[in-house]
């Protein structure tokens, strides 16, 4: 029964969190030229679900960009994980490049440092954890502001017990608005 709420809640969620994403992008001032263009914002959305601590979540996430130059974005990006235990938030202070050359297909590089805080766990107050990570991928075009990605993503986290893996690697796929 816990796993048919949390698949509703995460649809209901999921349905909520695109019309939110419509509305930015219907907002946006900037001219078919805005995408990875200097002084442009960019919107991201992470939907998803993940598995800790032997659960499994479901994970929503709001990331927003900012481009300091063409192709170069400053970001942080926020996550929460949801349904399991112990709660899980994520802070992502984040830099990218995206290489704007291509027409159809931009891909990027991007570096991030992560900040993850831990609600308890059976009642056990968990440590916070650091973590630092690059990731590569490309963009492909949908129209000129709303673009969809893909690619890898390397995470190394600090203040970790040799016995345990201390990194990780997984994909990462992107649905990205830009006004």
């Amino acid at each position: 029964m816990k796993s048919r709420t949390a698949n509703r809640l995460a649809i209901v969620l999921i349905l909520l969190g695109l019309s939110k994403v419509a509305v930015a992008a219907s907002v946006g001032t900037g001219g078919v030229s805005t995408a990875f263009s200097k002084n442009s914002t960019s919107v991201g959305v992470v939907l998803g679900s993940g598995s800790a601590f032997n659960d499994n979540y479901v994970i929503l996430g709001l990331g927003v960009g900012y481009y300091v130059a063409r192709g170069l974005e400053i970001g942080i990006d926020l996550q929460h994980w949801f349904s399991g235990e112990p709660s899980i938030t994520k802070v992502s202070p984040q830099i990218r490049y995206v290489f704007t050359q291509p027409k159809i297909v931009k891909p990027y590089v991007g570096a991030f440092y992560r900040r993850t805080y831990y609600g308890s766990y059976k009642g056990i107050d968990l440590d916070d954890q650091d973590s630092y990570g690059y990731r590569a991928g490309a963009y492909f075009s949908t129209d000129n502001r709303v673009y969809i990605g893909g690619g890898v993503v390397y995470e190394e986290y600090k203040d970790c017990i040799s016995s345990t893996d201390c990194s990780t690697t997984y994909p990462e796929i992107l649905f990205t608005v830009s006004f």
